[in-house]
């Protein structure tokens, strides 16, 4: 079975639902998921088939915190089982608050979570060589003793020191088929939350998970491809993709084919942990079949879609009937 028609894949930053510099109590969380599903709202209202993808770079982060505080007292979880846990309840938040807005709204639409693996290489290079920041800006001492105990600590694009981790490219989504027969059915289902939980398969034991955190857009990505969703929508903290970003000349790209996204790519100039990746998924879901992937601001979700807003990424070449 597969999706056809208006059927999106919305990825949501974890940023989204917890700021950099604001206090990340569950209080704070609820209120900016509560925030955040108005364009979701939207999609349901008028009619799209949904599954949500969302991040968890600052709360897996804390997690581990956690985890290094009361190493002392119990024993510690691995990266896999944090990444598990931040999507269980990250999920029931969005869930909670997706539920409520569509009841609201006079939607009788449903809304699940389905924890999902994320199948990886194991022999990925960033398993030798961490690639992914997460979690917030650690003080320099207790870096120092971090990094002592073997956690790669290194500084980001903007010079906070963060933990860094394995981030393997996703090549398969276990739970696919379940998520295309819920969303075929018109229930909103969040999935690969935090990317999905990653996993191999060993010859001899089956599913293995791995310490590692999957990039949560290009698992959206990959999900859209194997549910035969027809777009892909990633929502973020700005407008849409920048040419000369953080220049004097700066200027936001309304659309992209496939090969001008690569050649943005190519130039360095997007950043490997911010914009870049975004920009890495678009292209690798129109490549991959999908109609269009769009990048927009989290409240400008409807008007991405309708194309007033954001940055849209098409295939080189565009259907002779064009899209909806």
């Amino acid at each position: 079975m597969s999706l056809k028609g208006r059927s999106v894949v919305v990825a949501i930053g974890g940023n989204a639902l917890s700021p950099a510099g604001e206090l990340a109590s569950i209080g704070n969380q609820f209120r900016h998921t509560r925030d955040s599903m108005e364009p979701i709202v939207d999609l349901a209202l008028q009619g799209w088939n949904i599954a949500v993808v969302h991040g968890n770079g600052p709360q897996v982060g804390d997690e581990l915190q956690r985890n290094e505080v009361s190493r002392s007292k119990v024993e510690q979880l691995p990266l896999g089982v944090l990444v598990a846990a931040t999507a269980g309840w990250i999920g029931y938040m969005i869930q909670q608050s997706l539920q409520n807005a569509l009841e609201a709204a006079g939607s009788d639409r449903r809304v699940v979570t389905l924890i999902t693996q994320s199948l990886v290489d194991p022999e990925d290079p960033s398993m030798r060589e961490p690639t992914k920041f997460i979690g917030r800006g650690i003080r320099p001492g207790v870096a120092e003793e971090l990094r002592q105990e073997g956690i790669w600590i290194e500084a980001d694009s903007r010079g906070n020191l963060r933990r860094r981790v394995p981030s393997p490219v996703p090549v398969g989504i276990r739970e696919s088929r379940m998520v295309t027969e819920l969303v075929a059915r018109g229930d909103i289902v969040i999935a690969a939350g935090g990317g999905g939980i990653p996993v191999y398969l060993d010859p001899q034991l089956g599913l293995e998970g791995v310490d590692a955190v999957v990039d949560k857009d290009r698992a959206a990505a990959l999900l859209g491809h194997e549910i035969g969703a027809s777009v892909l929508l990633i929502l973020t903290d700005v407008d849409g993709v920048y040419e000369n970003w953080g220049k004097p000349d700066a200027r936001l790209t309304s659309r992209l084919t496939a090969s001008e996204a690569r050649a943005l790519i190519d130039t360095g100039t997007l950043g490997s942990g911010s914009m870049g990746p975004k920009v890495e998924a678009a292209v690798h879901f129109v490549e991959g079949g999908g109609e269009r992937a769009i990048i927009a601001a989290l409240h400008e979700g409807p008007a991405g879609l309708a194309g007033t807003s954001g940055t849209t990424v098409t295939p080189d070449r565009i259907p002779s009937g064009g899209f909806e």
